[in-house]
């Protein structure tokens, strides 16, 4: 089953609608899960079941959650990400765009850095879509 990019989009948006109770229109590709859609961590679990459900996949909770790199002291030095934690978020997370973060990279602003089309391209990583 061959799945589109619109497709991902589409199922992702109806997810977050759906587990957010926010609008369709508020739901962008450039739009943050956390900052701009409000999601907190007992939504993500809703929002990975509903991807789950909706694409047919697993999704392990490190690969969109990467909490053991937050608080490991190796990667981690005075609330900021080293850059050999940096280095190791972006080889798990590679569908992420880790530029602002860099800027700052205050282990306060990671729960602020995942956004709706960092979702999708996950998805598309998952679902091998075209």
């Amino acid at each position: 089953m061959s799945v589109t990019k619109d497709e991902v989009f589409q199922k992702v948006q109806a997810a977050l609608v759906e587990a957010l109770g926010v609008d369709e229109e508020e739901v962008t590709p450039q739009a943050t899960m956390v900052g701009d859609l409000g999601a907190e961590s007992i939504d993500f679990l809703d929002i990975v079941f509903k991807l789950e459900k909706s694409f047919g996949i697993e999704i392990p909770r490190k690969e969109l959650s990467p909490e053991d790199i937050l608080t490991n002291a190796e990667y981690v030095t005075d609330g900021k990400v080293t850059d050999a934690g940096i280095a190791e978020l972006k080889r798990r997370m590679p569908f992420v765009d880790f530029s602002k973060f860099e800027a700052d990279p205050q282990v306060r602003n990671f729960s602020n850095l995942l956004t709706v089309g960092d979702m999708c391209r996950y998805i598309e990583t998952k679902v091998g879509a075209a």
